[in-house]
């Protein structure tokens, strides 16, 4: 999967504060993260990120 930093991830699952929507801070063997909703920055493996995406917004697009 090809996510950049600057991308917006759409997760499949919400994230506590009610927002599904995640910024790529920083991606490599983990992802750095901020959540879209409460702005609280966190760190997740790449295999359990990339489970759980519903779809990418490119930095472009937006």
């Amino acid at each position: 999967m090809d996510i950049a930093k600057g991308d917006i991830l759409v997760m499949k699952k919400k994230h506590p504060c009610g927002s599904d929507r995640m910024t790529v801070l920083r991606s490599g063997m983990d992802f750095r993260l901020r959540c879209a909703g409460c702005g609280r920055e966190f760190l997740i493996p790449r295999a359990k990120a990339e489970k759980n995406i519903k779809s990418v917004i490119k930095e472009a697009e937006s």
